[in-house]
């Protein structure tokens, strides 16, 4: 079985939230993704609601549970007391914890797990009290999988942003995506499942997942609002699928 899309609708949000309107709306393009084929709706509510809106995660929770129930919501970001709380209120069936400082623009390392590891293992328990399955973001390096695998995490989601900077460098891209097979491959053997995501496209894509066959989802947002620009959120959606076969 071939990994799952999950649509990332940050940048879509982030485009709204340019003018004092309701367009375009996460929602609709949220629902054209569904329908084109992706098989979840992945947001990162950071404190400042830069691009998804805490108000926003009641309706994309709604639009799965109507029209797409069988879809799942992941909901990534830093596990603070207000990231949780809205974890908890909208039930995703995914929580991807990510280290992100407030103030970063987006995603750009894994967790330091000398630093972070006590704090993530009793996050992790509370949560799969919960009932919630847990990834966690990590780089790529395969010596990190024993620590994360004592966090308590069921899946581990491969920062791929070096692999996807190499768009113009062959030889680098191939140094970038040997580090992501072995660290894939250590997850497995640890029993953990793989994630992947961070500036991949369709031209990068097909590489990773022929490696890494066992992945399992890649959550994709800027990429495919790049190409929905192109081609629409249907296109773009259909476009990554393909790769992804």
């Amino acid at each position: 079985m071939s990994a799952q899309l999950s649509a990332n609708l940050n940048a879509v949000a982030q485009l709204r939230n340019r003018r004092n309107l309701p367009w375009p709306s996460v929602v609709d393009m949220g629902r054209i993704a569904m329908l084109a084929g992706a098989r979840g709706l992945t947001v990162h509510p950071r404190p400042d609601q830069r691009h998804i809106r805490f108000s926003d995660l009641s309706d994309l929770r709604a639009l799965l549970d109507n029209e797409f129930s069988t879809a799942e919501f992941n909901i990534e970001g830093y596990p603070t007391t207000e990231f949780i709380d809205l974890v908890s209120k909208h039930r995703p069936e995914q929580v991807t914890l990510v280290p992100d400082d407030p103030t970063q623009a987006t995603s750009d390392h894994g967790w330091d797990f000398s630093k972070h590891g006590e704090m993530l293992s009793s996050v992790i328990s509370d949560l799969k009290d919960e009932g919630f399955r847990i990834a966690i973001f990590i780089d790529p390096n395969p010596d990190d999988i024993p620590m994360a695998l004592e966090t308590g995490t069921d899946r581990v989601e491969l920062y791929t942003g070096p692999y996807g900077a190499c768009h113009d460098d062959i030889d680098k891209r191939r140094i970038e995506l040997a580090k992501l097979i072995a660290t894939g491959l250590a997850a497995e053997k640890a029993g953990l499942g793989v994630n992947a995501g961070h500036d991949l496209t369709v031209e990068n894509l097909p590489a990773l997942v022929r490696e890494i066959p066992t992945l399992k989802e890649v959550s994709i947002g800027h990429g495919l609002t790049a190409l929905a620009l192109e081609h629409g959120m249907a296109g773009a959606v259909e476009r990554f699928i393909k790769a992804l076969q």
